[in-house]
């Protein structure tokens, strides 16, 4: 994994030497995304300057750096990522002639260029990538972000350049760099708890989208092209979806995540897996451990205070397994050291709590190894939030009183504060107690007068009229809420697995894991997120992923076959921090 930045001075404001100065400074604020080695590459008459930080991954040699130029001459890729399918398509280059200096995946892709295009080597990658693509014969600065938006990029106008770079602290070494604040992203952060594509926090710098292209010639003239689009995989699957036996969709899966597995095990470095004891992680680390001839490495945090620990059922599942396990127990000093590392880690206001953890589970992995597997995704891909499943079995339920009385119940229930709800639930058995039960209660509080979209929209919603608690700001246009879109679809979890994907999954998720991951200089591969998985799983009717108010239904099958489901049946509890009992202690 690596970072990535750089210009293109639209004007020709700055000389060779500037141009050089910018890039370095720009890769140096990246230089933990990439530890391993630095580069610049300039073109001076067309105002361009490409700056790299390297993670050495694949081909640790020099053979590997960056940014690299093609055999022929013609391209310059600054390129941040992994693409799992290298070496067919490096076969299927060799074949006409290319020739290669080293065995690194960026060769590979810069080769392509030069054979396919930009677009048509693009579409043919598996893997997570954000890169930069500069064509000398036309003089065109191409940008491009993976499928699932696993790895970031941002872009913008500062001073006159065009610019782009993986992290916004980057962009901040461009000489002209004034950092205005974006009100309406500001209010959309206090929304949802995070800054929602393509904003960001600073006004005129965005986000790249998924799945998307973005050219920019000389003159700076923009073009989008999306390469692969969630709604036509969706749109396509809803139309034609695939009826066949479970026994041969839990075969096709699990042949599938095998592969999606196996290669994103290959590295040239050491190699574990962050285990939770879920059934995501559970199941991604049985499927490593069947393809490892040794026991592989597993690591795991945990919390001493009551309801959070999930390390307990990591070293079972480590136990049965058979893994090398590591795991960390994690005091509240320990998290508030983490504290004032936020804002450098992250650059922009994001307030997903276990963003501590996450930072903390990376520290340790990197002790030992330099990339790590997770079970990222598959709440997303397999419908397995809670809110898929009891979630709207109990709104539909309620929504079949009249909805005078669904207002006054809603008073009701939040006539008692969460802690007092949390102290009356001390009598229900633990086993069978839901984590912050009082937090939930009242939560349904807030959803029981609403449609399935207003259910959606306040479950996912930190504060409903976010945007009048700062000055000057409007509402974020939210068509991920129009109800022309929900009707598209067959079922209303379908639909809030479609918005979660397009949204929560890489502006929350994927965010937390690519910042708290890179910080340490540690790469996280996800396989659920391997795009031919996702595009199965939209294939698949919703009965294999949802049965009896249950998610992961599939997953499970293949999870089970692996790891005993006495191991795995238990309450979904999250990657939750007891951030309550800290703020009342130190």
């Amino acid at each position: 994994m690596c970072g990535i930045a750089g210009v293109l001075d639209l004007k020709r404001n700055f000389g060779l030497d500037e141009l050089r100065g910018i890039a370095a400074r720009m890769s140096n604020s990246l230089i933990h995304r990439g530890p391993d080695d630095q580069g610049v590459w300039i073109e001076a008459p067309s105002g361009l300057a490409l700056g790299h930080t390297r993670l050495s991954i694949i081909d640790t040699s020099p053979a590997g750096a960056q940014p690299m130029v093609s055999s022929c001459g013609r391209f310059v890729l600054s390129y941040n990522g992994e693409i799992y399918n290298a070496p067919e398509l490096r076969a299927e280059l060799e074949a006409v002639g290319r020739v290669f200096r080293g065995r690194s995946d960026t060769e590979v892709i810069v080769e392509g260029f030069a054979v396919w295009g930009v677009q048509q080597t693009v579409e043919r990658l598996i893997g997570m990538f954000a890169f930069a693509a500069w064509d000398r014969s036309t003089h065109r600065l191409t940008l491009v972000r993976d499928r699932l938006g696993i790895k970031p990029l941002y872009f913008g106008r500062i001073h006159g350049c065009f610019s782009f770079a993986s992290e916004l602290k980057s962009l901040k070494m461009i000489p002209g760099w004034s950092g205005e604040i974006d009100r309406d992203a500001l209010a959309a952060f206090l929304r949802y708890g995070y800054v929602p594509a393509p904003k960001s926090i600073y006004r005129g710098i965005s986000k790249l989208g998924p799945g998307t292209l973005l050219e920019c010639d000389e003159g700076g003239c923009l073009k989008h092209a999306t390469y692969w689009s969630l709604s036509e995989v969706v749109e396509r699957g809803q139309a034609s979806p695939i009826e066949i036996p479970d026994a041969a969709a839990e075969e096709m899966l699990e042949s599938l995540l095998s592969d999606a597995v196996r290669r994103r095990m290959v590295a040239d470095v050491p190699l574990g897996m962050f285990l939770s004891g879920g059934i995501d992680s559970s199941t991604i680390a049985a499927l490593m451990q069947a393809n490892s001839a040794r026991p592989i490495r597993t690591f795991s945090i945990g919390f001493r205070e009551a309801g959070y620990d999930e390390a307990v059922h990591a070293r079972q599942i480590a136990s049965h397994l058979g893994t090398e396990h590591t795991e960390l127990y994690v005091t509240s000093a320990e998290a508030q050291a983490v504290i004032p590392q936020l804002p450098r880690i992250y650059d922009e206001p994001f307030a997903d709590s276990s963003q501590i953890p996450t930072y903390l589970v990376s520290e340790m992995t990197r002790r030992h190894v330099t990339v790590a597997l997770s079970g990222d995704g598959g709440d997303e891909v397999f419908a397995g939030y809670n809110r898929y499943g009891q979630g709207l079995a109990l709104a539909k339920a309620i929504r079949s009183l009249p909805k005078p009385l669904r207002q006054a119940m809603a008073g009701a229930m939040t006539t008692l504060s969460p802690g007092m709800w949390d102290y009356i639930f001390l009598v229900v058995p633990r086993g069978l107690r839901p984590r912050l039960a009082g937090d939930k209660i009242h939560k349904l509080a807030s959803v029981l007068p609403e449609d399935p979209v207003g259910f959606y929209r306040r479950l996912t919603t930190q504060w409903s009229e976010a945007a009048s608690l700062v000055e000057g700001a409007v509402d974020l246009d939210e068509s991920r809420y129009a109800r022309e879109l929900w009707e598209r679809f067959s079922d209303d979890a379908s639909w809030m697995q479609y918005i979660d994907t397009l949204t929560y999954l890489p502006d929350d998720i994927l965010t937390k894991v690519d910042r708290a991951s890179m910080a340490v200089g540690l790469e996280v591969r996800v396989p659920l997120l391997d795009h031919r998985v996702v595009e199965f799983s939209w294939r698949l009717p919703q009965r294999f992923k949802m049965r009896d108010g249950v998610g992961k239904w599939l997953l499970r099958q293949i999870a089970y076959k692996h790891v005993p489901e006495t191991l795995l049946k238990r309450p979904k509890m999250g990657f939750g921090v007891p951030i309550d009992q800290w703020l009342r202690g130190h």
